[in-house]
């Protein structure tokens, strides 16, 4: 004797999704409000960015070397004063680097990264950072 397949339920009805309308289109901000950034500019804070990638930079020494590659004085402070870089770490870089391939005394190592562009504190803070890792 076979029994029945149990009755199914039919599936709840679906009903449509709502139909959604084109998302609006946007206007770009007034030029008052929200000035635009030269080519030159992003250009320049790109080369920052790529420079200090692979080495260790002052904030003077870094606008230096931007404008070695042509870029306004402008240019090159606009982009160095945009970029989201801890200094006191670049000067401990840097100190490290000449500690790597070369002896130095405290002193001279001071007036290294003086002459680097560095200021007073970002020295101080290199200097006990590279005698904490007992490079110096």
């Amino acid at each position: 004797e076979t029994t029945a397949a149990p009755e199914t339920t039919a599936a709840p009805e679906t009903t449509a999704a709502p139909e959604t309308t084109a998302a609006p289109t946007t206007t770009a901000a007034p030029t008052t409000t929200v000035p635009s950034v030269p080519a030159e500019y992003r250009n320049a804070l790109r080369t920052a960015e790529s420079y200090l990638d692979f080495t260790a930079f002052s904030k003077p020494g870094l606008i230096e070397q931007l404008e070695y590659e042509q870029y306004s004085t402008e240019a090159a402070e606009w982009a160095v004063e945009n970029l989201d870089v801890d200094w006191n770490q670049q000067a401990a870089l840097s100190a490290e680097s000449y500690l790597e391939f070369s002896a130095f005394s405290e002193g001279g190592l001071r007036d290294q990264l003086e002459y680097e562009g560095f200021t007073p504190e970002q020295i101080d803070y290199a200097i006990s950072d590279v005698k904490a890792k007992g490079l110096l």
